[in-house]
């Protein structure tokens, strides 16, 4: 005989039906392009696997804002864009194609230079001015902190470029891994050393 005890809970029989990973994905997208059409969503972001490691790319409205390697820690990475660029940050695939295609041609050497909109907002004063330097610097090519320093005005600040290098929000696709030490050595590089030198390796082979 059947007591109360024999019949599911609502939650149960919610919780036993699965949902279709195709239907998850419609209604993600679904509610990507409501987010951006409502104007409520600050920050889109989406990882990349890459022969560098996992990217993480963030993109305001205005452009790609942040590119982030794994030892940077991605969720300590959103967690500062949420307090400098806005809370409302979402898992945003579509949004995040253009760069991530890009990059996919760069890592199989067929794109030397990035066609993006890029937001600078996180760099101000001589940091951003130096990292709006770093996309003169040819592909296949390298300066030194001390020539990039001559070219933007401030011979004596071969320290402050070096620093403007190692706080590079957008480092790949602003490639401050062409910047070396003026003995030739790689200098520092927010992504490691090994993958500056895989950048650098990359681009001399094409």
């Amino acid at each position: 005989m059947s007591t109360h005890q024999d019949t599911p809970r609502p939650e149960a029989l919610l919780t036993s039906v699965p949902v279709p990973g195709s239907t998850l994905e419609r209604l993600h997208r679904r509610l990507e392009a409501a987010a951006a059409a409502a104007g409520v969503l600050d920050v889109a972001y989406t990882t990349l696997e890459t022969p560098v490691g996992t990217l993480l790319l963030a993109a305001t409205e205005r452009g790609l804002a942040r590119v982030a390697y794994a030892r940077e820690d991605h969720e300590q990475v959103l967690a500062d864009l949420a307090d400098r660029l806005g809370p409302r940050i979402l898992h945003a695939p579509a949004r995040l194609e253009p760069a991530a295609q890009q990059l996919r041609e760069y890592f199989a050497g067929t794109r030397t230079r990035f066609e993006l909109p890029l937001d600078r907002s996180l760099s101000r004063g001589f940091r951003r001015l130096v990292q709006e330097h770093l996309p003169e610097i040819d592909y296949g090519s390298t300066q030194s902190y001390g020539a990039v320093a001559r070219s933007v005005g401030r011979p004596q600040a071969v320290r402050a470029v070096g620093t403007a290098c190692a706080t590079n929000p957008l480092p790949v696709v602003v490639p401050c891994h062409r910047v070396l030490r003026g003995d030739g050595g790689l200098g520092g590089y927010i992504g490691g050393l090994e993958a500056k030198q895989a950048l650098l390796e990359l681009e001399a082979a094409a």
